[in-house]
């Protein structure tokens, strides 16, 4: 039995997909009778928040419990701020369970998880000294900034130490997070966010339209792919929501850009099918590129900005530099429709993301 705890997000994205494919890998693939606790930010209040994030948690003897009557030999634990803490892990341990930190983003440092601030890419927050986030204010008011970082900078030794084991989605991104001064140790391995589906080939060559699947924030780079297909003169279809969506929809005015909003999983697949290329052109150091990674699995060519693990897992034909609208609008024109970019796309990631490549993997992080 596996055990997996998940805080969800206020706002849910690609985190909150991988968790769910994850459980399908482990029941379906490995045969592994599997859990999932989750709690959700949504529900917390701000205020009960700050107080699980200032504390290490809130309830640890749930998860008690939950490891009890399940039996979990493993509790794998995703997101964990700031309901779940070192608390919910300690108390895994306690009941008996191996405890593996998924590592989906930079959070054992950075209090946005994205190292990615007033536009740029950001470093200044190092170890335990989260000061600089405090200062720029880079996760809302001074209040839930101020909050954030003390309790990354209070409890980051006992999550660690709280951890038998990390994984992460990406060398980048371990890598990265050595560099960010995580306490890591040499308990960190690289595994892939699993894809479940894999078209038969690429069917790019029938697509109509551009297509961009990614929250709407900044780091994200939407505006700079709305541009550069007006440049390209190519229909868009952007899907997903966030804070910028006003932002864009104002930027698009004119131009051939639909917005799909927040799409189920279904309705992406059908998204994917009628698109000719797909675009992801993050401004911040990806630490594992999902949008890339189920675009190239339906056979999508897919041009991406050469950042973060965008650089290890996309074929690099398909690179461009960061935020080069002219360089973006070149590449989408000359992959529209293209189907071999699509198939080296396919097998890029049958080679990096398919439930034999990653189930491997994590039953040797599981069997310690």
């Amino acid at each position: 039995m596996i055990l997996l705890l998940h805080n969800r997000y206020r706002t849910t994205g690609g985190e909150e997909r991988a968790v769910d494919d994850l459980l399908w890998l482990l029941r379906e693939r490995l045969g592994e009778d599997a859990e999932l606790l989750a709690r959700d930010s949504a529900d917390l209040g701000r205020g009960r928040a700050a107080a699980g994030m200032l504390a290490g948690g809130l309830d640890p003897e749930e998860v008690t419990a939950a490891v009890r009557r399940t039996g979990a030999r493993v509790v794998h634990a995703h997101n964990v701020n700031p309901a779940f803490g070192w608390r919910a892990l300690e108390a895994a341990r306690g009941a008996g369970a191996r405890v593996v930190l998924h590592l989906h983003n930079y959070r054992l440092v950075c209090a946005v998880g994205t190292c990615f601030t007033r536009g740029a890419d950001c470093t200044r927050c190092h170890g335990r000294n989260t000061l600089p986030g405090v200062a720029l204010r880079c996760r809302g008011q001074l209040g839930e900034a101020a909050v954030y970082g003390a309790g990354l900078a209070l409890h980051q030794p006992r999550l660690a130490g709280a951890s038998d084991a990390f994984v992460v989605p990406s060398a980048f991104a371990l890598g990265r997070l050595r560099d960010l001064g995580a306490p890591l140790g040499d308990r960190a391995r690289v595994v892939a966010s699993v894809q479940r589906e894999f078209a038969d080939r690429s069917h790019a060559g029938g697509g109509s339209y551009a297509l961009v699947v990614a929250r709407l924030s900044p780091e994200k780079g939407v505006d700079l792919a709305i541009r550069a297909c007006a440049r390209a003169g190519l229909p868009l279809v952007v899907a997903g929501d966030g804070p910028q969506a006003p932002e864009l929809r104002a930027l698009a005015a004119g131009s051939d850009v639909r917005f799909a909003g927040r799409a189920s999983p279904e309705e992406l697949r059908e998204l994917r099918r009628g698109a000719a290329v797909a675009l992801v052109p993050s401004r911040y150091q990806e630490i594992f590129p999902l949008a890339a990674a189920e675009s190239m699995a339906a056979g999508l060519p897919t041009v991406a900005a050469a950042t973060g693990g965008l650089v290890d897992f996309v074929p690099a034909s398909e690179l461009v530099p960061p935020d080069d609208e002219a360089a973006l609008a070149g590449a989408v024109r000359a992959r529209f429709g293209d189907e071999e970019a699509g198939e080296r796309a396919l097998a890029a990631a049958r080679e990096r993301t398919s439930p034999e490549v990653v189930g491997a993997a994590l039953r040797a992080v599981y069997d310690g």
